[in-house]
């Protein structure tokens, strides 16, 4: 079983992310996002196309991923808050934590991949925040938690194609702030 407190971390992370998606009007899918290229609409897909894949793999032991373009949907908020649900019905009924799941061409456990869907989707829903105009940083307990466990998935090796670059911050900031600098996010400050 999945452990709780990896449980309520993803947990955590989908309610924020969801709190973002609830800021999404539609005149506002065509808005920039901080994902350099990507407009809100195909944020709130990929977000919901990597949710699914994280759940697949946490179902079935094993996912290939398969790289494509994006596509917008009528309804992009409804189908992320579909895809998160399953996400978090995935963890419910997974096995063992150390349960051995492939994705691509990693083998990560059942745990890790809990925790992996935690930061995409956090990074995201500020992604979708920031898309519809929000100023809100990521929950600071949210935040800390994934601070430390953030470089051991992302590394130099696996950050290219991504995450960007982190961006240096200036002087102290909130953990949601260095959170978001770290996946190369520049924070809205002040």
């Amino acid at each position: 079983m999945i452990t709780s407190g990896t449980s309520e971390l993803l947990g955590s992370a989908v309610t924020y992310a969801l709190a973002g998606a609830a800021l999404v009007l539609p005149p506002l899918l065509a808005r920039p996002t901080p994902c350099p290229g990507w407009v809100l609409a195909e944020l709130l897909d990929h977000l919901s196309d990597s949710i699914g894949v994280l759940a697949a793999a946490i179902t079935a032991g094993r996912v290939r991923v398969v790289p494509g373009g994006h596509r917008a949907t009528a309804d992009p908020v409804t189908r992320l808050r579909g895809r998160a649900a399953g996400l978090l019905d995935a963890v419910g009924a997974a096995g063992a934590a150390d349960r051995r799941v492939t994705v691509g061409d990693r083998e990560l456990t059942v745990n890790m991949v809990a925790v992996t869907a935690a930061v995409e989707i956090t990074v995201h829903g500020w992604d979708i925040r920031v898309a519809c105009g929000g100023r809100q940083p990521v929950p600071p307990d949210l935040a800390s938690v994934l601070l430390p466990i953030a470089p051991l998935l992302i590394t130099p090796d696996t950050r290219p194609g991504l995450f960007g670059r982190p961006v240096q911050l200036s002087g102290p900031a909130c953990p949601g702030d260095e959170l978001v600098a770290f996946l190369g996010r520049q924070p809205r400050l002040g």
